[in-house]
C-alpha cells in the first residue's frame, strides 16, 4: 500500500460526499457513487489492503466531518466504503450480473439497518420510526418554506393535506423504495465501474452485456401472487404484497430498459438521439409503464430473439 493510493481513494470519496452537499438538485446522484473509489482499490490492492486504505480513509473523513460539523458524513463513508469492498469480493466470485447486484444489495441493506438500529438506540427509536421521522421532517421543512413565502392560508391548508396524505402511502411502501433504489445505486456502480477499471487496467468481470438481461422466468410467479394478495384482508398481507410488488415491477422496468438499449445498439442510434430517448422516459410515465410491460411479456414475445437464437444454438 502506498499513500499514492489512500490520496487517491480519499480524494475521490470526498469529492464525491461534496458534490452531493454542494451541487443542488443533482448532488445526490454523486453520493450514490461513493463506493466506487474503494470498490477501484480493493481490486487494484487486494482485500488486506483494500480495508487498510478504506479504513485510514473512514478516519480521515471523520476527522474532517468532525472539525466542520457534519459528524454524521462518517456514517456515510464507513456505509460506503463497506458496500465498495463488498462489491469487490463479489466482482472477484465472477458472478452474474444479477447476482451481484442482487447479493450487493441485501449486503447493503443489512448495513444501512444496522446503522439505523444503532442511531435509533441513541434517541429510543426504531429503525422505521428512524427512516419515517426525518422524511417527516424533510416535508415539514418544505412546507415550512413555502408557508413562508405567503402564498395564502387556504393554500397551506391543503399542502398540509397532501403531506399527510402523502406520509399516510409514503408509510405503507417505503421498504420497496428502499430496496429499489439501493438497487440501483448498486447497479450504477457498477456500469461505471467498467470504463473506470479500463482506465486503471483492472479486470474487469464478463458479466453478460446490458441489452441481453432480462428478469428470470420464474419471477412472474411473485407477480401472480403479489397481485391476488392485495385482495386480502390482512393489512399485514396487503403490506407485504404491495411491496414485493413494487419490487417487481422496477426489475421488469430494467428489464424492459435493457430491450430499448439493445435496439439502439442494434440500429446504432446516434448519442444525441439516445439521450432525447432516455430523456422522455424519465419524464413521461406513461413510457415507463409500457416499458415494464415489454419486460414482463418478453419472456413469451422475446422482442430480441435471445430465446431463439439460444433454442437453434442447442439444436
Amino acid at each position: 500500500m502506498k499513500m499514492s493510493d489512500v490520496l487517491g481513494c480519499a480524494g475521490g470519496a470526498i469529492s464525491l460526499l461534496l458534490a452531493s452537499m454542494l451541487i443542488p438538485f443533482v448532488g445526490a446522484f454523486f453520493s450514490l457513487l461513493t463506493p466506487l473509489p474503494f470498490l477501484y482499490y480493493t481490486i487494484r490492492l487486494g482485500l488486506i489492503e483494500g480495508i487498510k486504505v478504506a479504513a485510514m480513509v473512514v478516519a480521515a473523513i471523520g476527522l474532517i466531518a468532525y472539525l466542520v460539523g457534519y459528524s454524521q458524513i462518517t456514517l456515510l463513508a464507513l456505509e460506503f466504503s463497506l458496500v465498495g469492498i463488498g462489491l469487490a469480493e463479489l466482482f472477484r466470485r465472477r458472478l452474474s450480473l444479477g447476482n451481484t447486484i442482487f447479493l450487493a444489495t441485501l449486503f447493503m441493506l443489512f448495513i444501512g439497518l444496522g446503522m439505523l438500529v444503532m442511531m435509533g438506540l441513541s434517541r429510543d427509536m426504531g429503525p422505521i420510526e428512524m427512516v419515517l421521522s426525518y422524511l417527516g421532517s424533510q416535508l415539514h421543512a418544505a412546507i415550512q418554506t413555502y408557508e413562508d413565502a405567503g402564498p395564502g392560508h387556504v393554500n397551506a391548508v391543503e399542502l398540509n393535506a397532501y403531506a399527510k396524505a402523502f406520509m399516510a402511502t409514503l408509510s405503507q411502501i417505503y421498504p420497496s423504495l428502499m430496496i429499489v433504489g439501493t438497487g440501483f445505486a448498486l447497479w450504477l456502480n457498477v456500469v461505471i465501474a467498467r470504463p473506470l477499471f479500463k482506465i486503471g487496467k483492472l479486470e474487469y468481470p464478463e458479466f453478460i452485456s446490458m441489452d441481453r438481461w432480462q428478469a428470470p422466468d420464474h419471477l412472474v410467479w411473485g407477480l401472480i401472487i403479489s397481485g391476488f394478495a392485495l385482495f386480502l384482508p390482512s393489512q399485514s398481507i396487503q403490506f407485504l404484497a404491495i411491496n414485493a410488488l413494487i419490487v417487481i415491477l422496477a426489475i421488469y422496468l430494467f428489464h424492459g430498459l435493457s430491450i430499448i438499449v439493445f435496439f439502439l445498439n442494434k440500429y446504432r442510434v446516434p448519442s444525441w438521439i439516445r439521450l432525447g430517448i432516455y430523456f422522455l422516459i424519465i419524464v413521461q410515465q406513461l413510457l415507463l409503464a409500457v416499458l415494464t410491460f415489454a419486460g414482463l411479456f418478453d419472456q413469451w414475445i422475446d422482442f430480441r430473439k435471445i430465446h431463439r437464437r439460444a433454442d437453434s444454438q442447442t439444436t
